[in-house]
């Protein structure tokens, strides 16, 4: 899933919106799409894409409550994505046999994470809370544990390339390469333009 490095976190306001975004991605050299539940539209742009795209990798993002999680999985769901550590969503998703992804700001968090099992977290939000300098920080104490980040949060192209250099970095998320505005205006050349870019650009930087 991690093949990139690399997680679009989507917004999808408009259901019309979801073939053109998975085929945009897909011509940038993405296959892994975080569609976040914060739309009306979201749920079924989940079932439209993982009925028509098959080889995308597909994940809910700001799962707040455990009782989508069934339904998450019923429409096809491959991952789950949390901005905080919600003990009941992260059972249920453990109960579905669902990956999650939860949300970390802190070593106190981290170790909350670690006693519920899991081993790769998202770090958010990235960027205000002090960046890649302060992720490398964090890592410190925990690297030996084989604890992987997923950063997120305000990350730019300009930036990816400092959490790409961190090994304990499974992939960041971004949105700046699939922007409401880009996809509101049907700049899906642009979307798979900065797609190619972000990708690039994390490669040149991985260890």
């Amino acid at each position: 899933m991690f093949a990139t490095r690399l997680v679009p976190v989507v917004v999808l306001k408009n259901l019309a919106h979801a073939e053109p975004l998975a085929e945009a991605l897909l011509a940038g050299g993405l296959d892994t799409i975080e569609l976040t539940l914060r739309t009306d539209c979201a749920l079924d742009a989940i079932k439209l894409l993982s009925e028509k795209y098959p080889q995308i990798k597909l994940g809910a993002g700001t799962v707040l409550d455990a009782g989508i999680v069934p339904k998450l999985v019923d429409l096809g769901c491959q991952y789950a994505v949390s901005p905080g550590l919600n003990p009941k969503v992260i059972e249920a998703t453990q109960k579905a046999d669902l990956p999650i992804f939860a949300g970390v700001a802190n070593p106190t968090d981290i170790e909350t994470a670690r006693e519920l099992g899991l081993q790769t977290l998202k770090f958010f939000p990235a960027e205000p809370l002090g960046g890649a300098s302060m992720l490398k920080a964090l890592i410190g104490p925990y690297g030996h544990t084989g604890i992987k980040f997923i950063p997120t949060g305000g990350i730019t192209l300009e930036k990816a390339p400092s959490y790409a250099a961190l090994p304990e970095v499974a992939a960041i998320g971004g949105s700046w390469f699939v922007d409401a505005k880009l996809m509101a205006e049907g700049n899906w050349a642009e979307i798979t333009k900065r797609t190619e870019e972000a990708i690039k650009a994390i490669a040149e930087s991985s260890h």
